[in-house]
């Protein structure tokens, strides 16, 4: 009778089951159809292109690449390339294609692998996507980026760059700290025992380092004196860098026109010089730099002249800041574009590139700086700061910049 009972509640469970649309196996319809199995699979996008359902191929454009090639060696055509050229102009003309830069070809998963996209690598972040199919077009897109912040510690032991590597920071921060010390410290000068303590950004892409961001507050110790920077927007304006006591970084002029590699001659009254052998003044600084070095006008000012100096400095120029001061750039290669007697320029504006014009024995700039006509030492022009933060703006400085402060040991100050 038991055995009898128990085979009717199967049955009877068999036929509720089917009408359930269950499986005796237990496994649902959806878990044996393929189609909803794909219908799970999570899309995968590469610049803005679902790549799962295409191929990718990842290279590096070599030394004697033009589109052309490229699109030839990947399956396309030279008429293609020809309307993708003439598409791209106003994105990212292929014509600014580098040699050593990664591009990838996005193509179909047929026999021919018929590329569908070009991708060029920018930079770590910023790409450009030329499109090869029927509507051949080009865009500009970016990789998601994070910032975090981070602080670290060195000293000079050989270079700046290299103590940004032995304190484990991209080495391009030594760059950027350049340019937030530019006025205020020579990085040519530095020397060994120097120290530094730096608060800065650090923006990573796909987990990837891709490279440093701001400075956020800085402490650059040369020959034992302390050079705060802290950046701050004041009043609504653009941020900018100031110190402990509120004094700008900024300058009226830069401390050098250019990057350059040693200070091949100082500010004197009496120096043999190097081709006639004859005692004279020389009454500027030599920057040693290679030929074709940016150079820099040190501050906002207009070109008094600009031409050839009969008297063996080449291609030179002047340019006029103010009623009080006057720069002077000499032996160089050639100018900047647009540079005329008569234009207006701006601090840090590209004027000229380093040469060996005139009577030199080998590229490097002559800087000249006039104060009120009379030939000053530009090593030691006094550099006045420019829009330092009010007195009644102070407490909300501090109170605002207190933990950035504290990061790199800059002391407190008290207001009175």
């Amino acid at each position: 009778m038991g055995i009898k009972f128990r085979t009717g509640v199967c049955l009877l469970f068999l036929v509720f089951a089917s009408a359930l649309g269950v499986s005796c196996r237990g496994n649902s319809t959806a878990q044996n159809d393929p189609s909803s199995q794909e219908n799970d699979v999570q899309p995968q996008y590469r610049w803005g292109i679902r790549v799962d359902t295409l191929g990718v191929i990842d290279s590096i454009i070599g030394s004697k690449d033009l589109l052309s090639n490229i699109l030839v060696r990947h399956g396309s055509d030279l008429t293609t390339a020809h309307y993708v050229e003439q598409a791209s102009q106003n994105t990212f003309s292929v014509r600014k294609l580098q040699a050593g830069k990664p591009y990838h070809i996005i193509h179909a998963l047929d026999s021919a692998r018929t590329p569908l996209y070009m991708v060029y690598d920018i930079s770590a972040v910023d790409y450009v996507v030329y499109s090869l199919t029927d509507s051949i077009h080009s865009y500009l897109g970016a990789i998601p980026t994070d910032t975090i912040t981070r602080h670290i510690n060195g000293s000079i032991s050989s270079s700046l760059w290299n103590a940004m590597i032995d304190a484990g920071a991209d080495p391009a921060l030594a760059g950027t700290l350049s340019d937030v010390y530019s006025w205020t410290i020579d990085f040519f000068g530095i020397q060994q025992r120097d120290s530094f303590s730096v608060y800065y950004e650090e923006i990573y892409a796909d987990s990837v380092r891709v490279g440093s961001g701001n400075v956020l507050a800085a402490n650059f110790v040369t020959q034992g004196v302390d050079h705060y920077a802290i950046r701050y927007r004041y009043r609504g304006e653009r941020e900018e860098y100031f110190d402990e006591k509120g004094t700008s970084l900024r300058r009226a002029f830069l401390k050098a026109p250019l990057n350059y590699s040693r200070i091949s001659s100082r500010f004197s009254n009496a120096r043999l010089h190097p081709i006639t052998k004859v005692v004279r003044a020389h009454h500027g600084v030599d920057y040693a730099a290679p030929s074709g070095t940016p150079v820099h006008s040190i501050g906002d000012g207009v070109v008094i002249t600009k031409g050839w100096d009969s008297k063996g400095g080449g291609n030179y120029l002047k340019i006029k800041h103010n009623g009080t001061y006057t720069t002077e750039y000499m032996h160089l290669k050639g100018f900047a574009k647009g540079i005329a007697q008569g234009v207006h320029v701006t601090q840090g504006q590209l004027i000229g590139y380093v040469g060996a014009t005139g009577m030199a024995t080998g590229p490097h700039l002559d800087f000249r700086v006039f104060k009120d006509g009379k030939a000053i030492d530009p090593l030691r022009m006094d550099l006045p700061a420019v829009d330092p933060i009010a007195p009644e703006d102070m407490p909300a400085y501090l109170e605002a910049t207190r933990d950035l402060m504290d990061m790199v040991g800059i002391p407190t100050i008290e207001i009175e």
